[in-house]
């Protein structure tokens, strides 16, 4: 078993003391969003030689992070792999520099990812089923948006949204007379996005709480966006964003629109299965990655196989914030108390 060393992102929506205190550094007051253990170019992990990871395990399929977020991220979503594809040599025939802040598809990957809450995480994932949001629409008194998605439908609602057809100004004074959480959001949003149709487009989607250890799958065109939390995310090995609004980053909304899967996910919840007592396996079919979590009591003692490349990373107890690598069909004892996910190739 070797000691994985990840690496900082610093973006804005960080929070300051979370990663430091899980991986045991220094705070220095800079937002610390996230933490990237794997083999991806722009962040690579390294071994305690300071040798690349890749140089032990070769390009992994998946990247694992820890990730912080103390106020809400951008709204977007990822592409499929032909849609990747696709854009990535549509970008290179034009030119644009793969480091550019306006490039889209930096790579030929699709991105899919699952994010398992830490602490309690807010999110918003998917779109909610349309019934349940004229519902609640009018509810909170944004009866002219509630109209025009009954009438028009969910794809329309959203392109008109975005390409600002709709007039957004009642559904913002709407939800300033109401205390609802999705209202809450759109008048927090508004203070620091005005006039940014991705405020609005909040609520059409599911607003999900997780608890420690629930999961939220983000498929393919699933709309989204992390709002407050800690939690352990794994990817496909990619960095394809296709955003809405809600930053000051690159958007492009034509894209979006083109990319966005607009069936609505009615129970947006990974499921996750007991493999054996204190091991659950999270249901994520059809991705490059396969994440399990396992908790072990004090002074209990478990041998793990790994059955593919897998990287180990420890959430409690001693060895927390640690990570580690293990080659196919390498073992190694691990020791409790401690939660640690498990990340393999699927």
């Amino acid at each position: 078993m070797h000691r994985v060393h990840g690496g900082a992102q610093h973006y804005a929506w960080g929070d300051d003391s979370a990663i430091p205190a899980m991986v045991d550094q220094a705070a220095d007051g800079s937002p610390w969003a996230e933490w990237w253990m794997g083999t991806h170019p722009l962040l690579p992990s390294t071994l305690d030689d300071g040798a690349p990871l890749e140089s032990l395990s070769g390009e992994l399929p998946y990247l694992l992070k820890l990730m912080a977020a103390a106020r809400p991220l951008s709204l977007q979503t990822h592409p499929d792999s032909i849609q990747a594809e696709e854009g990535f040599e549509r970008e290179e025939r034009l030119g644009v520099p793969r480091n550019s802040p306006t490039r889209v598809y930096r790579d030929p990957f699709a991105k899919p990812e699952m994010l398992c809450a830490v602490t309690g995480f807010d999110t918003l994932c998917g779109f909610r089923p349309v019934d349940d949001t004229v519902s609640l629409l009018h509810e909170i008194d944004a009866h002219d948006l509630a109209v025009y998605l009954q009438h028009e439908k969910l794809a329309t609602t959203v392109a008109s949204l975005y390409r600002r057809e709709f007039d957004i100004a009642s559904t913002i004074a709407a939800c300033r007379q109401h205390a609802r959480p999705e209202a809450s959001l759109v008048s927090e949003l508004t203070e620091k996005y005005p006039g940014d149709p991705s405020v609005v487009v909040t609520l059409l989607l599911n607003r999900v709480m997780l608890a420690p250890g629930e999961a939220v799958f983000l498929g393919p065109g699933n709309m989204h966006a992390y709002l407050r939390g800690f939690g352990v995310e794994v990817m496909g090995n990619s960095d394809n964003v296709v955003r809405g609004g809600m930053t000051v980053k690159h958007v492009d909304v034509e894209e979006l629109l083109r990319v966005l899967d607009f069936e609505p996910l009615e129970h947006p919840k990974v499921g996750r299965t007991e493999i054996e007592p204190g091991s659950w396996r999270y249901e994520t079919p059809h991705t490059p990655f396969v994440m399990s979590q396992l908790h072990l009591g004090d002074d209990e003692h478990r041998r793990h196989r790994a059955t593919g490349r897998e990287l180990l990373l420890w959430v409690s107890g001693d060895q927390h914030g640690e990570c580690y690598y293990l080659a196919d069909g390498e073992s190694s004892e691990l020791r409790g108390p401690a939660a640690i996910f498990l990340v393999q190739e699927g």
